[in-house]
Parts: C-alpha cells; sequence; structure tokens
C-alpha cells in the first residue's frame, strides 16, 4: 500500500490512513506501506535548500529533502501501534534499497529478507518512499514523485500480488473530469495505455513507477484515500482479456500546457542542417517532442518544434549561440499552446482514429499546429485557448462520455 501526501496531511489523515492499513491486516494480508511526505512539505524543503545555496551539494539536499517522509513513516508507526498492530518503520538504508545517483537516483537492488522477516512474525512495515543508500552508504532520493517507484520496487522485491497506491483521486479516468463532468472511471486500463496518458499529461501516476509494473508484470491499483469505492487496475493487456472487459478504441483523452513551440525561418536546404539543430539541444539535455518541417526542395524550410515550457529559455540560448552553424533567418517561440492526446491500445487495430481526431478539431474552428504519433497514441498542438473546447469535443466524439453527468 501506498499513499500520497495528501493522504498523510496531518495526525487525522494519517489516523484514517492507518485504519485502511488495519483494514488489509485483519483481512489476513501481509502489509507493506510506502509513504510520501506531508502535502507541501518537500516543497517547503526544497526551497529551502535554494534559499542555503543556489549551486548546492546534491548529497546534502538528499539529507534535507528525505526527511519529509521520515518524519511520516514514523508517525503512521506510531499510530498504528497505539492501535494494537505490530508495526515499525524501515529507513531506505535498513532494508536496504540500494541505489546509485543523487536528487534522482535509480533503485538498483532491495533485498527482501528483512520484510519477509518482518512478515513472518506477522509484522507491518512502514516504509518512506523516495529514499534509497548509495553504495557509499549515503542517503539518495529518487526524484519527484519517486515514492510511486519505491512502492512498485518493493512490491517486485517482496513479489506481492498487488500494489495500490491511494491518492486524492478514485481511480484512472477517461479525462480530467475538471474539464469533462461526464468522464469515467475505468476498471482497468493496461501499463502502454497509462505510460502514454502519464507522459502526456495524465498527473495520477510517476511515468516511471508504471514502466517499472510493466517490466516486472506487477499489479497496481489506483484508488482514493478518501472515498470507499473501487478504484482502477493497471495490468498487462492480456489480464485485461481474462476479465472480459469491454475495450474502447480509445482509452482516454489527455491534455499537456507544459509545451513551448519553437520555429526556425529560413533554414537552407542542405544535409546536415536538422542536425545542427538538435544536436546542441542534445548537449542541453532538452527533451524535442513534435517536428514539423515545411518548405520546397531547392529554397530556404522552416522547421517547428515543441519542448518543455521551462526548457524554453535554455532551448533558444542553445540555438543562438549555433546560428552560425545552423543558418537559420529567424527564431519564434509560443508559449500559448497544448499538445491534446488521444490514448488506446485499440488503434493498433483500427486505422481511423487520427482521422476522426482531425475532422472533429476542424469541424469546431480549432487549428492543428503539429502532430505527433505512435502506436496508441494520437496528439496534435493546439492553441492553449481551445484546451476545453478541444478535450470535450473529442472526449463525446470517441464515445467516452458517462450515460449520466457525474
Amino acid at each position: 500500500m501506498k499513499f500520497g501526501g495528501t493522504s498523510m496531511a496531518g495526525i487525522e489523515r494519517i489516523r484514517h490512513v492507518a485504519a485502511l492499513v488495519k483494514r488489509e491486516a485483519d483481512r489476513g494480508n501481509q502489509v507493506a506501506v510506502v509513504v510520501s511526505a506531508m502535502a507541501g512539505e518537500t516543497d517547503r524543503l526544497v526551497q529551502m535548500c535554494r534559499e542555503a545555496a543556489p549551486l548546492y551539494d546534491p548529497r546534502e539536499y538528499d539529507v534535507v529533502v528525505a526527511s519529509g517522509e521520515q518524519v511520516t513513516s514514523g508517525l503512521l508507526a506510531i499510530t498504528l501501534t497505539g492501535m494494537g498492530l505490530n508495526a515499525r518503520s524501515y529507513m531506505g538504508w535498513q532494508l536496504p534499497i540500494r541505489a546509485s545517483g543523487h536528487s534522482s537516483a535509480l533503485i538498483d537492488h532491495i533485498e527482501a529478507s528483512i520484510l519477509e522477516g518482518v512478515f513472518e512474525k506477522g509484522g507491518i512495515a512502514v516504509i518512506p518512499g523516495f529514499q534509497g543508500v548509495t553504495p557509499e552508504g549515503d542517503l539518495a532520493t529518487l526524484g519527484r514523485g519517486g515514492s510511486d517507484t519505491s512502492a512498485v520496487a518493493l512490491a517486485v522485491a517482496v513479489e506481492a500480488d498487488r500494489c495500490d497506491i491511494y491518492t486524492d483521486v478514485e481511480g484512472v479516468f477517461t479525462t480530467d473530469p475538471r474539464i469533462v463532468p461526464r468522464a469515467r472511471k475505468l476498471e482497468a486500463i493496461t501499463y502502454e495505455e497509462m505510460l502514454e496518458l502519464a507522459s502526456v499529461g495524465a498527473k495520477v501516476l510517476q511515468t516511471r513507477s508504471v514502466g517499472l509494473a510493466m517490466r516486472y508484470n506487477m499489479p497496481l491499483q489506483v484508488l482514493s484515500s478518501f472515498e470507499d469505492q473501487p478504484g482502477t487496475l493497471i495490468v498487462g493487456d492480456e489480464k485485461i482479456e481474462e476479465l472480459h472487459m469491454e475495450r474502447q478504441l480509445v482509452t482516454g483523452i489527455a491534455h499537456d500546457k507544459n509545451e513551448a513551440r519553437i520555429t526556425l525561418t529560413g533554414l537552407p536546404d542542405k544535409p546536415g542542417t536538422v542536425a545542427a539543430i538538435f544536436a546542441p539541444l542534445a548537449e542541453a539535455n532538452v527533451n524535442v517532442d513534435m517536428i514539423v518541417q515545411s518548405g520546397r526542395a531547392g529554397e530556404t524550410s522552416d522547421l517547428t518544434f515543441t519542448v518543455p515550457t521551462a526548457a524554453l529559455a535554455h532551448s533558444v540560448a542553445a540555438l543562438e549561440k549555433a546560428k552560425a552553424a545552423i543558418g537559420f533567418a529567424a527564431i519564434v517561440t509560443d508559449t500559448n499552446v497544448v499538445k491534446i492526446s488521444a490514448v488506446g491500445i485499440g488503434m493498433r487495430s483500427n486505422a481511423g482514429i487520427a482521422a476522426k481526431m482531425f475532422e472533429t478539431l476542424a469541424e469546431r474552428g480549432i487549428n492543428i499546429l503539429a502532430i505527433s504519433t505512435s502506436e496508441i497514441k494520437v496528439s496534435v498542438l493546439v492553441p492553449e485557448d481551445y484546451t476545453e473546447l478541444a478535450v470535450r469535443v473529442l472526449h463525446t466524439a470517441f464515445g467516452l462520455d458517462a450515460k449520466e453527468a457525474a
């Protein structure tokens, strides 16, 4: 069981979490619990590091920011013990959770023997998410959202039946219910679909944790800490078939405002031009997403691509520095754009999804600025002012609306 920051925000909520853990233990389950820091606490600690020194040491940063989860794991263990349960907290270094690097460390190995011993004695292990220990014995953190990854990795290490991720939403929806009240909660979704949705704006689960679950075929369940309702199962494609669940061509519509558009005009039509553009961006660790090139052979051309909004300034600086090598006339940028994506494993066997998406947007006068596709996803870039309209009309067009408003 993994509980997020809103679930752990204060003693009353921790008591509620303890009751959920006790319920699972009373059912005869062996339980390991992974906890996040209280909502907002990690942000507070990160800000203090920045104020102490802009160029802080990553090792000491990890020491500071990992303390939030340490507090909540101790408090939950105290609460469970007070309810008569045999609970104890275990820090990342005590198990140990072996990791490499700092601030965005990768888990190398988790030794399960201590946890197996806890289970044999009918105990409950409470583990701070987001932390591990380096080969040098230093504390390491796994990057923002890393508690989900901790939970999945621990579930794999102890060969758990399932990893339950408790959060402040009831599960995975066909789209953001705040934009579309008729959005439906999905009973089940495949790892691939969840990975695509997470990568294009759905904030329910960290992408890294879904990738880890997929690699080891670990069933995940997303459910609410606050509503006693069934959640959403995230499983392999074959498991969806076993459950005989109705398959939609499109599973969900996601949107991501974290996109900035860059256009380079007057590019020379010669081999190596595109390489000269993207090499300096790669050196600056900028992830490029959608790419559109326009022009005629023998003439100058324009190239448009998108980058994360936070990387826009770095991208422009890197391109300006390489202007002589690239030979562009001007750089034009735009942050008032949004990426809208339709995701569904049913796309593999249906060729009409992209056409339907483009027609639906055209009918509403929504201009498409760029397109990218994968085997189970079609993404379009549109002006940000059309975000809600685009999400709503696509949600309806692909038959995802609930029969009645939620």
